[in-house]
């Protein structure tokens, strides 16, 4: 893709489901399974549509693959490769060709999110480990440094400050019709005194106050909001452990066969 061609290329503000699908299969695999990429149509489907890392799952035939694929070439997103042969078309993405100043943590991150969408600022920092370089995302810290690179960017938003314990992340890149803009909340705690909203702005985010539950004193009510955050982190994370579990039985299983065979 020349230079010329790129600036003429459409701004990326909002991307579809199955664009986002695709795109984030394509950077996945890239990271994941070198050896196997850039993808044929039937290995990107079958990532699409894979049951482990994914919500929500789908069932996306080739058809719907190819022509999402067009429209990802046509925002300078995605590219076919031809093998040698020239027969079997391959497909890779051009998401730093896009955005030039991500970095790879910023780029496995980003995948993570359209992979998966909004989840806890701690579970988005496990799962996303798999798709950056060993040892750039060990530590919140780090995330939240690689966060506010890709906010910048109007990439990702967040419902409350990145230092914020509990902050739930999400990309950016929703279409408008989906209403999926998320709101800054604010929790009581001895950051934020009580009934004050907390002022650090996420780009894409709106500030608001958060809800108390009816009849709690504020201290408490803020006790009771972080407890059930937690809880619902904590479910989340068994469910990802579940996935991870099952993948590995499924490892241990191809590989019980290949060594029958």
């Amino acid at each position: 893709m020349s230079e010329m061609e790129e600036t003429q290329l459409p701004p990326i503000t909002s991307l579809s489901a199955a664009e986002r699908r695709v795109l984030g299969t394509l950077i996945e695999k890239a990271l994941t399974v070198p050896e196997s990429y850039p993808l044929t149509l039937k290995a990107l489907t079958t990532g699409c549509n894979q049951k482990s890392a994914r919500h929500p799952v789908t069932n996306y035939q080739e058809a719907d693959v190819e022509e999402t694929i067009g429209h990802l070439r046509e925002l300078g997103l995605a590219a076919v490769v031809h093998t040698e042969s020239g027969r079997t078309e391959r497909f890779r993405h051009y998401l730093r060709r896009r955005f030039s100043t991500l970095s790879e943590p910023q780029v496995g991150i980003l995948a993570e999110l359209l992979l998966r969408g909004r989840q806890p600022i701690g579970e988005l920092r496990g799962r996303a480990s798999r798709l950056a370089p060993p040892g750039s995302l060990d530590s919140l810290e780090q995330l939240r440094a690689e966060l506010a690179g890709l906010a910048a960017l109007k990439l990702v938003q967040s419902d409350a400050p990145f230092e914020r314990r509990g902050a739930e992340i999400d990309h950016n890149l929703y279409e408008p019709h989906e209403s999926r803009q998320m709101t800054m909340q604010a929790d009581t705690d001895d950051e934020t005194p009580p009934g004050r909203p907390a002022t650090t702005a996420v780009p894409g985010a709106t500030l608001r106050p958060a809800a108390s539950p009816a009849g709690l004193p504020p201290e408490l009510a803020g006790r009771v909001a972080a407890l059930e955050k937690e809880c619902a982190e904590l479910r989340e994370e068994n469910r990802d452990l579940r996935e991870q579990l099952d993948e590995v039985g499924k490892s241990l299983e191809s590989l019980r066969r290949a060594l029958g065979a």
